[in-house]
């Protein structure tokens, strides 16, 4: 049987192969409503099937999109790949997944990896792009777009949350619950301190804290980001002599953490110490109490990230500050916190 081709279809629509291609391809031109419900139909009828790997070869693009994370294991990472997933796929794209685990020879290796398969783009969900990362992207004039994070290293265009504001506003609200004061567990001492969200965690609870008037000093507690790390730090902090009253945590995964090592030490949250933190992953609403937390746009978020890395113009001139778009925090109030 012969192999159905793009003229097969053009002439049972009664169009061009022009047209049948912006079809396929969702562009770059508009097609009529009536001449792409055509279109369609002589594709169904025909069996068409088209030939990706010939059109990235003739276009040195293909149709996908390369996405690095730190731990998609990580409930915050995975729902914001799904997120980049669904976008993606509402722009005919599908998405590549490289986990970098943190660590920077990883993150080159899918780097060179992703763009060496000529994606149409890349987003990066970097914990510390590093010069080699930086170097590898210039090499290659990418097309990428920081997601979540925005290190110094390279200044492309980033979709980011108001971290600060949002930790600002959760530290708030346990304040005003007349707690004498809110400590905080933040990251490691490898954490980076200028890019990275849980370095604004930590700095919007310390200017919350300031601007209450009280001290920190003391007050703050590395812990890694995920849970099981988070409750073991927890474990130690909790049965110390100097339990804080509140705690805002840096990341949701933290606060779950810790909310297992309050209920293994028999400690009544809200009502011996006060719990928040920042993500507003879906496990949040089913923690025991449900966590008090800091949400952001995630769909939103991916959609821009993703509408970016295909859209032209990507690199356009202006500040720094011009090329960030950031989505405003918003506090979810549940019962940790001691709200009824």
């Amino acid at each position: 049987m012969a192999k159905v081709t793009r003229d097969d279809v053009a002439r049972l629509a009664g169009t061009s192969t022009a047209v049948v291609s912006y079809v396929i391809n969702n562009g770059p031109r508009p097609v009529a409503p009536a001449t792409r419900e055509r279109v369609l139909a002589a594709i169904k009828e025909l069996g068409y099937r088209p030939d990706r790997v010939a059109q990235a070869m003739a276009s040195r693009r293909t149709d996908l999109i390369g996405l690095i994370v730190p731990d998609a294991r990580q409930p915050f990472f995975a729902e914001m790949a799904h997120a980049v997933e669904w976008a993606a796929s509402e722009r005919g794209k599908m998405v590549l997944v490289g986990n970098s685990d943190y660590v920077g020879e990883r993150e080159v290796h899918y780097l060179r990896a992703f763009l060496g398969m000529r994606v149409s783009g890349l987003i990066l969900v970097s914990h510390a792009l590093n010069d080699n990362a930086a170097a590898e992207i210039d090499a290659w004039d990418a097309r990428v777009v920081l997601l979540h994070e925005r290190p110094e290293a390279i200044d492309d265009v980033a979709v980011v949350t108001d971290d600060l504001g949002g930790a600002q506003l959760a530290v708030r609200h346990l304040l005003e619950h007349g707690y004498p004061y809110v400590a905080c567990m933040g990251g490691t001492a490898e954490t980076p301190s200028v890019g990275d969200p849980v370095s604004d965690h930590v700095e919007g609870w310390r200017r919350a804290m300031q601007e209450a008037g009280l001290s920190t000093e003391g007050r703050l507690f590395e812990a890694p980001y995920n849970r099981y790390d988070a409750y073991r730090v927890g474990l130690e902090l909790l049965a110390g002599p100097q339990r804080p009253p509140a705690i805002f945590c840096s990341t949701d995964d933290q606060a779950i953490g810790l909310l297992r090592a309050a209920r293994e030490l028999r400690i009544d949250v809200p009502g011996e110490l006060a719990v928040a933190g920042f993500d507003d992953i879906k496990e949040a609403d089913l923690a025991d109490p449900p966590l008090t937390t800091v949400a952001s746009d995630r769909s939103a978020m991916a959609r821009a990230a993703v509408d970016l890395v295909l859209d032209d113009g990507l690199r356009v001139a202006g500040s720094r500050r011009e090329r960030l778009k950031v989505f405003p925090s918003q506090l979810v109030v549940r019962q940790s916190c001691g709200c009824a």
